[in-house]
């Protein structure tokens, strides 16, 4: 099954023909559909009332939150999907691994993977060991109706990032350390994560997620050549084990020009642009054959209206010729920006856009 094959989730909820679908697609669209990246969060004054006192993992974990999470977005703004509402290392959690989400810092791992004894930390996931997001994906698509839900994980590579630097990190030392100096080790740890991420994806798509999304946020710390040798075989990996089921696969990145047609090789449908690259040249590095996504600076937000307008416009110009455009941020929604500057936008570019 392709990416134009029609699931049969999709018939019953009414997605398939949604402008989000078929910019995925490649095919005609009635106006450039908009969603943003983090769309669903820290920006959103009902979103901070609702997850008061409740913390990050444990919000994850109940589909009653998440669906409300996932919601505020498509309510507010009007765009064109819907993220679904979770954190990248919510299957690590529901495997076993001790770790937390501490404010101000991001995942933290207590017993990081350094070597190959640690490897027992991964154990394959089952869908009984994430029952609420199947819960959640079902509560949304039957909220949702003909809006698109968008399912996500985080790709191998920045997975294993967290899990052997035991957190965020600048420089990525000790996880490159692992792929230079014992390239056999990192290769069977994304192979697990591999296999990890993709029965995440499956739980999300078979509960009614219309497309889905990897989030490869740390991966541009690679050379190219790095990439294709220790990165990708996983990468791809992903994207076959959920290629059947004939939902659009986007894969995104940050600081990953000189990555973008090896992303999109690896598998992808859509290629996800950040802002530092404009998107016709974005365009002619992935290739024929892909929609690409992207990719106004979230700062951009910050500024006047018509600076924010004049920023979309040379995005909407650059992706003119594209076979298919999905208007979104080039990274995540910034904390403090004001909701009222993401729902201009999406009538602008709706406005703009409208054929």
């Amino acid at each position: 099954m392709s990416a134009n094959d029609r699931p049969t989730g999709q018939q019953q909820t009414g997605t398939y023909d949604s402008a989000f679908l078929k910019a995925c697609r490649r095919e005609p669209v009635p106006h450039t559909p908009v969603w943003f990246m983090r769309q669903a969060g820290r920006s959103l004054p009902e979103y901070r009332k609702v997850r008061e006192g409740t913390a990050m993992l444990e919000s994850c974990m109940m589909p009653e939150l998440v669906t409300e999470i996932t919601l505020q977005p498509v309510r507010r703004h009007g765009v064109d999907a819907a993220i679904y509402f979770s954190d990248i290392v919510v299957p690590l959690k529901a495997i076993g691994i001790d770790l937390d989400i501490k404010p101000g810092v991001g995942p933290v791992v207590e017993k990081p993977i350094r070597t190959r004894a640690d490897l027992e930390q991964l154990r394959a996931l089952e869908p009984d060991d994430v029952p609420y997001v199947a819960e959640a994906v079902r509560m949304l698509v039957g909220e949702l109706g003909a809006t698109p839900l968008i399912g996500f994980a985080g790709a191998p590579f920045t997975l294993a990032s967290y899990l052997v630097e035991g957190g965020p990190s600048r420089n990525h030392e000790h996880t490159k350390a692992m792929m230079y100096g014992d390239p056999q080790l990192w290769a069977d740890l994304l192979d697990r994560l591999a296999v990890i991420t993709s029965a995440f994806l499956k739980v999300q798509i078979e509960a009614g997620a219309s497309a889905v999304q990897l989030f490869d946020s740390w991966v541009g710390a690679l050379a190219p050549a790095d990439y294709r040798r220790s990165v990708m075989p996983a990468s791809a990996k992903v994207f076959e084990a959920v290629s059947g089921y004939g939902v659009p696969r986007i894969h995104f990145g940050v600081g990953t020009g000189e990555l973008l047609g090896l992303m999109g090789e690896a598998g992808a449908d859509v290629v996800g642009v950040d802002w530092r690259v404009p998107m016709d040249e974005a365009a002619r590095r992935v290739g024929p054959g892909k929609a690409l996504q992207g990719n106004i600076d979230p700062a951009v937000l910050f500024a006047p209206r018509e600076a924010v307008e004049a920023k979309a416009r040379e995005v909407l110009d650059a992706a003119a010729g594209l076979e298919g455009h999905v208007f979104n941020l080039g990274h995540g929604v910034l904390p403090n920006t004001d909701p009222a500057a993401l729902t201009r936008l999406v009538e602008y570019v709706h406005e703009q856009t409208a054929r």
